[in-house]
């Protein structure tokens, strides 16, 4: 088809007031893309590259490559967590890696699925040097390099350490960003445009942020207060379309209401494979990211603050030195060892870099002494205070030259915006609190080698304890003073500060010193008098403040009480109503700092009484009880045995309150075989109920419950929020109705329960047991349909098979891998056993006999009463004042456990259990078997709803 352009073209008239228009328009857009485009480039030269640890010198990395996905969640406690950040650590420590849903730092404002609101304003907490400023610098170069987030028009990253130098100040919105990015200059409204403002520290905020009495403002023109704008701008009265991203330590997380938060997020810090992968990326050679890597899992102290990325840095650092200068000295194993390796790494750079100095020249020239004293004097004055950050006017008052502070910035950082000119006043910080903490414990240390005074007995420092006692002027008073003063802080603001003192008082850290520190008399029997006093007080205190005294006896090079319960947990000779306080508190620590984690607790591997359970939860844990500081939850846990360990109705309170936490990860609690009674149960219930119980799997295999305790199970099944999908009631007495109530929950579609199956066998249920006719003995002989077997002198006409047996045993078909109950009446003596198939046949070693090896478990039944045998380990049980000639046998296969009962007129009666992991189908098996004859059957049971 052709067309004549002259013939069909149509004139098209534009009036002079449109050209203006779409000329301004034009122009307008191009101002806009050309501040986008400056703002951009900016914003890639500053945050292409970092400065690990360091503000304004050494050696850059470039971002993206030495940046690792930082483990972002939503949700974090609504709490105010004042606690010191090292306890905060340790407590994730404890933490098995839930099934959380991380969010990527890109992804921060994109809501859930199940959002149906956009998200406004993301606050994201975190402790100190996690990486929070990382990660918004990672998210304002993502966004600069059109790598993600381009449906935003402008991204604009403010610091309160910046905005804190403005307090005085009047501003506009719109002149606020102009000052701060004056690329931005052309752009006067920002209503209609998709911005992100960013605001990072909220803990270093010296604004008073009144949410509720502060002026309203709306007007992004109108000129006020930096404060009146930050609130206006969180609340979301002014620029109610624009996003928000606040990033705060915990403690401070409260300063901005609720109300105005869209999201709460937190930064969990490193997880071990991320920290894995730092150190791979920090070191180009294999072999010695392989080698920190592996140092720092043998010590639990470092691979702790490892969760802290910028102690991974200065681990690198240190190591990476080490490496270098290859003399064979060992790596450092304590936080101290670390921390003066860092220091002596930091002073031999400033000899090198700064002052001009040889590789052979001391690290301790009297400028650089004179540096570290005016450093630790600060750090321990504004530890005192809780400053972390400072003034030009502090650092005179330690007698600290700027422009020298400035060069020393491994350990120093100023930060301050050079570009404004208008500006000079700079902020001071220690490039992590522990840095300050060492530095710090370094000063007193130093101050009383000098001078013989214990800076620790003066001013705000003052223990009350030191009250009581004689003002000795020795060493050992002061690390005692030291450790009243950690002990009476409630937050744990002094236990790192502690750590590093006496770790300072050993010999060898004094001579990683030499030419620094003054040599002093020898100290060992300073730190024996210390280490002892320090186990005196676990005698006194709660468990939270007693792990930090644990790695205080650590930092001494004592490990006498914790070697001494390992010793008898080893041995099995550990019992509960022996152990002192302080061993206690050893128990507890060991088991916190068990490298398995405690995903899997045990009682009877300790001690399997009451007692035991009560001392255990009143011990370890993650989460504080409001109102009680000394008690703490195993919320790690995912199953809890605490089968046959004579509990009763009283442990069932706590561990009702335990199952409702909101820190509680446990999935699976067996408490078969104790006296629980309806009452205990009721009280369990209570917890079942809690929306916060995550519940899976709850046993209570014989526990005396009646027609009452099943019908408050039924009830609590009825919740919404219930997660249980298998509830063990055999060898109960549920009674039909009990039984019925029970079923018709699980059959009404109504009903919001998730249990899939229930254990509500009755022994008269049952199939017959097949024996396995080539395993038999020539000398067993088989009758009334081979449910019956005697042993016989007269060989047994058996063909020749590869798997009878040369021992009077036998072995029965079936392989069981679910859950299996049967009976057997015995006369004489009998093994009633379970064994893998693979059991040695041949020979009379213990390889071959039930009980003897690792795989078989065996019950010896005899008319002097019962054993059980394991891998040729004997459990005597105590007699009974009847011998029943029946015995049953429940196996829980999935669950690990193997129960034997006496059957006495129709009752069950535990005699014992065995609790493990069994990797095969077990068969069920006999042995030994005497006159005159022994009768059984398999009564099979795994009923499914």
């Amino acid at each position: 088809m052709t067309m004549n352009i002259r013939k069909d073209f149509v004139p098209l008239y534009i009036t002079s007031e449109e050209i203006i228009l779409i000329s301004f328009f034009c122009i307008h857009l191009e101002s806009f893309t050309t501040c986008q485009q400056t703002l951009k480039s900016n914003m890639k030269k500053k945050f292409q590259s970092v400065f690990e640890g360091i503000t304004k010198s050494g050696n850059q990395s470039f971002l993206n490559e030495i940046y690792t996905e930082l483990y972002i969640t939503e949700g974090g406690s609504e709490e105010v967590n004042d606690e010191h950040e090292v306890r905060q650590i340790e407590t994730m420590s404890w933490k098995p890696e839930r099934a959380e849903t991380a969010i990527r730092h890109g992804d921060i404002f994109i809501p859930s699925p199940e959002r149906e609101e956009p998200i406004k304003t993301v606050m994201t907490t975190g402790m100190a040097g996690i990486g929070k400023t990382v990660l918004t610098q990672k998210f304002t170069l993502d966004w600069a390099e059109d790598q993600t987030n381009q449906d935003i028009q402008f991204t604009f990253p403010f610091t309160f350490r910046e905005l804190n130098l403005l307090k005085d100040e009047q501003f506009s919105l719109v002149e606020l960003v102009h000052h701060f990015f004056s690329e931005t200059k052309g752009i006067l409204k920002f209503e209609e445009l998709k911005v992100v403002f960013i605001f990072d520290g909220l803990d270093e905020s010296r604004f008073p942020l009144d949410f509720y009495n502060n002026e309203i403002l709306m007007d992004v023109t109108k000129s006020t207060s930096v404060d009146v704008l930050l609130t206006n701008l969180i609340s979301g009265k002014l620029l109610p379309k624009a996003h928000l991203w606040i990033t705060t330590r915990p403690a401070a997380a409260n300063k901005i209401p609720a109300e105005f938060i869209g999201m709460m997020t937190e930064i969990r810090g490193f997880t071990d494979p991320q920290k894995d992968m730092y150190f791979t990326k920090r070191f180009k050679s294999k072999k010695q990211a392989s080698l920190v890597i592996s140092h720092v899992k043998k010590s639990r102290s470092l691979h702790i603050m490892c969760h802290i990325p910028i102690f991974c840095w200065i681990t690198a650092k240190v190591v990476e030195d080490m490496l270098n200068k290859k003399d064979g000295e060992e790596l450092p194993k304590t936080l101290t060892e670390m921390y003066i390796h860092f220091l002596v790494v930091q002073a031999k750079l400033k000899v090198i870099k700064y002052d001009g100095g040889a590789e052979t020249d001391s690290n301790w020239s009297p400028e650089n002494q004179k540096m570290i004293k005016s450093l630790g004097k600060l750090a321990f004055d504004q530890l005192q205070k809780r400053n972390l950050i400072f003034y030009e006017s502090d650092l005179a008052e330690c007698g600290i030259d700027i422009r020298a502070a400035s060069t020393y910035s491994g350990v120093f950082t100023q930060i301050f915006r050079e570009e404004r000119g208008l500006y000079q006043i700079k902020l001071f910080c220690f490039v992590h609190l522990s840095v300050q903490e060492f530095l710090a414990a370094l000063h007193v240390h130093l101050t009383f080698i000098k001078s013989g005074v214990n800076l620790l007995v003066k001013g705000k420092m003052k223990s009350k304890e030191i009250e009581k006692r004689n003002h000795e002027s020795s060493e050992t008073e002061m690390y005692k003073s030291a450790v009243d003063m950690a002990l009476e802080s409630p937050d744990g603001h002094l236990d790192l500060f502690l750590r590093f003192l006496l770790g300072l008082s050993l010999e060898t850290n004094k001579r990683r010193l030499r030419g620094f520190v003054a040599q002093t008399e020898e100290s060992l029997a300073i730190n024996k008098d210390t280490a002892q006093y320090i186990k005196e007080k676990l005698n006194h205190h709660g468990i939270e403040k007693s792990i930090n005294l644990f790695h205080c006896l650590s930092e001494l090079n004592d490990q006498s009480l914790v070697e001494e319960i390992q010793q008898s947990l080893c041995t099995g000779s550990l019992s509960a109503h022996q152990l002192s306080p302080a061993q206690w508190s050893a128990l507890h620590y060991i088991l916190l700092s068990s490298d398995k984690g405690l995903e899997i607790f045990d009682l009877k591997k300790y001690c399997a009484s009451e007692e035991a359970l009560q001392r255990l939860t009143d011990g370890v844990s993650f989460k504080k009880v409001p109102n009680n500081n000394n008690t703490i939850t195993l919320n790690c846990l995912c199953l809890f045995r605490l089968s046959g360990c004579n509990l009763s109705e009283k442990s069932c309170e706590a561990l009702s309150s335990f199952i409702s936490l909101t820190t509680s990860s446990l999935k699976d609690l067996d408490l078969s075989n104790n006296d629980l009674t309806d009452s205990g149960v009721k009280l369990l219930c209570e917890g079942l109920m809690s929306p916060n119980c995550e519940l899976e799997i709850l046993r209570l295999s014989g526990c005396l419950i009646t027609e009452e305790g099943c019908a408050a199970l039924a009830s609590a099944l009825t919740v919404s929020s219930s997660h249980l999908k298998e509830l063990d009631l055999s060898y109960n007495n549920p009674g039909e109705a009990g039984m019925k109530s029970l079923e018709a929950i699980l059959k009404n579609p109504k009903n919001y329960t998730s249990v899939t199956a229930l254990c509500l066998f009755c022994p008269s249920d049952s199939c017959p047991l097949t024996v396995d006719l080539n395993t038999v003995n020539r000398f067993l002989k088989l009758s009334d349909e081979n449910r019956k077997v005697t042993r016989v002198e007269e060989e047994q006409p058996y063909p020749d098979h590869p798997d009878r047996f040369d021992l009077y045993q036998l072995l029965c078909t079936d392989g069981l891998t679910g859950r299996c109950y049967w009976e057997v009446e015995w006369g004489g003596k009998v093994y009633v056993s379970l064994s893998y198939r693979g059991i040695k046949r041949k020979g009379e070693s213990d390889d071959s006999w039930f009980g003897f090896n690792n795989n078989s478990w065996c019950l010896v039944c005899s008319n002097d009463g019962y054993t059980v045998w394991h891998n040729s380990k004997k459990v005597l049980i105590p007699s009974s004042s009847s011998i029943s000639g029946r015995v049953a046998v429940y196996v829980d296969c999935p669950a690990g456990t193997l129960s034997f009962y006496r059957v006495s007129s129709e009752t069950l009666i535990h005699i014992y259990t065995f609790n493990t992991k069994f990797t095969e189908p077990l068969y069920p098996g006999f042995d030994q078997i005497q006159q005159p004859d022994v009768q059984f059957d398999l009564r099979k049971y795994c009923s499914t709803i």
